[in-house]
């Protein structure tokens, strides 16, 4: 006699089995590739950003409702749905691009159409590939949704159907996608899509669909290489080299037409280069920034519609940008002391080092001390992940001590105009102030640049001789000084 947990450990066995066949057959039924190459979806309903019906109604068996938990029978456009019927639903966050809504099914009670539309946007007797993503919402067992997926004319006549078989339930949200290829009529390129689901509704048969498109399938290949055979180039801003691209068409087509593209935000959209017609391509340098390309192929008669477009492999040069460096301003540095040089450093992970090392604290560190006996540039040197290099230059002036100057002609002649103190370096910290004969303070810097105009509050000052004291820190001692200065108008 077969014990209980033997009879259980067999009921599992043969379960995963049957499961892993289900798995296989649904694997083989989904893994329809293009014998060529593809286009660009030339239909693409995304179902939009979701908060409200978004213009897909399906069939009159079903009803628009604005609940995320909708009832057999009723249909809603959503970005998310969850804790629906007492958690027998998943809890879906996210389309199947993670950015926008997706239609949300509870199946009626009879089986029948749920999704009607019309695609006139097709090139005509050209292949294409149709799929859409579709998920089995609930979470555990009950009716599994099983469609079949139709193209017809607008006359009735089908031209391709594909079925889904049973779309089993899973025990975390899943998209799959199902679909198929199909010819468009040589006459007229508007077709029906038809969608059907195969089983009733009730307990079950609840699905959410997202993504359906149109991609024209060439009837051979079409490949692309930079020359070299290389897939992707990594070059540094300022570059002069060219690069000759190739394509190669293998046969299917019968009178094909070339046109290379270029996009410069990885893929999204794509632009016709002019006058780039022929198999061969020359690229010329150009500005930092990521430059894919591609080779489209068409029939001779169908070029100038992007529908009837295939599209090779893409090549890629990506231009790096030279790290932006900047070494900071000049300093002023006393005999004998220090002064911190301060650099600044952007870009793709760059590496960075002082140059000469001579009298370096840290050579490695964007802001150093730097003790050079003599007046001494500094280059600070950087290097990006990919190469890229960029430089800059400090001078480190070295004094004996500040010059003060005694006169200047604030008259407006360009010369002499401003009575500004040499060397002294707003990381002195120095204080300086102006009197006039009366004793009143006409001019007052703080650790900034000595610049006077010979005015205070606009208004220019008469001709004479003022008193300035001023103090800075040498060798960490506070240094004062007084004396004159002569303001000649």
């Amino acid at each position: 006699m077969v014990s209980l947990n033997s009879l259980l450990r067999l009921l599992l066995k043969y379960s995963l089995v049957i499961t892993y066949i289900v798995f296989l057959i649904t694997s083989v039924a989904q893994a329809q590739l293009c014998s060529g190459s593809l286009g660009d979806p030339v239909v693409n309903i995304t179902f939009g950003s979701g908060g409200g019906n978004t213009g897909y109604t399906p069939t009159s068996g079903y009803t628009y409702t604005s609940s995320t938990c909708p009832n057999d029978g009723s249909y809603t456009i959503t970005n998310t749905t969850s804790s629906c019927f007492g958690g027998s639903w998943h809890t879906v966050l996210n389309d199947h691009t993670g950015g926008g809504a997706f239609m949300l099914v509870n199946a009626s009670y009879n089986p029948g159409d749920f999704f009607l539309t019309t695609v006139s946007d097709l090139c005509p007797n050209t292949t294409y590939e149709f799929a859409a993503w579709i998920m089995n919402v609930m979470n555990r067992p009950g009716i599994s949704p099983n469609l079949t997926f139709s193209i017809e004319t607008p006359s009735g006549t089908i031209l391709q159907t594909y079925s889904t078989g049973d779309i089993a339930e899973t025990s975390q949200p899943r998209w799959e996608q199902y679909g198929f290829f199909f010819n468009t009529p040589s006459t007229n390129a508007v077709i029906v899509l038809r969608i059907t689901n195969n089983a009733p509704g009730g307990i079950g048969n609840d699905l959410a669909m997202d993504d359906i498109t149109f991609r024209p399938c060439g009837k051979g290949f079409v490949t692309t290489a930079i020359l070299g055979n290389m897939d992707v180039v990594n070059i540094c801003e300022g570059s002069t080299n060219t690069y000759d691209f190739s394509g190669s068409v293998s046969s299917g087509f019968t009178g094909p037409v070339f046109q290379w593209q270029l996009s410069t935000d990885s893929g999204t959209k794509w632009k016709d280069i002019n006058n780039a017609n022929a198999l061969t391509y020359q690229r010329k340098p150009t500005k930092p920034g990521l430059y894919w390309y591609r080779l489209t192929v068409a029939e001779s008669s169908g070029l100038g519609i992007p529908s009837c477009r295939v599209a090779s492999n893409m090549v890629i040069i990506n231009v790096h940008p030279n790290p932006i460096v900047n070494a900071g301003p000049d300093k002023i540095m006393f005999e004998g002391d220090s002064v911190t040089i301060e650099g600044t450093v952007l870009g793709e992970s760059p590496i960075y080092f002082w140059d000469p090392h001579l009298y370096v604290k840290d050579v490695a560190s964007l802001n150093t001390l730097v003790s050079p006996p003599l007046n001494m540039n500094y280059n600070l040197l950087a290097t990006s992940a990919f190469g890229c290099k960029n430089a800059d230059i400090v001078l480190v002036k070295v004094v004996n001590g500040i010059y003060v100057p005694n006169a200047f002609t604030p008259n407006d002649d360009g010369k002499n105009d401003h009575w500004r103190i040499p060397f002294l370096d707003p990381l002195l910290n120095a204080s300086v102030k102006v009197f006039n004969r009366l004793g009143q303070l006409v001019y007052h810097t703080e650790g900034q640049q000595v610049d006077w105009d010979g005015t205070l509050f606009g208004m220019p000052q008469s001709s004479g001789t003022y008193v300035y004291y001023l103090n800075y820190k040498k060798h960490n001692a506070v240094v004062n000084m007084r004396g004159t200065v002569l303001l000649i108008r």
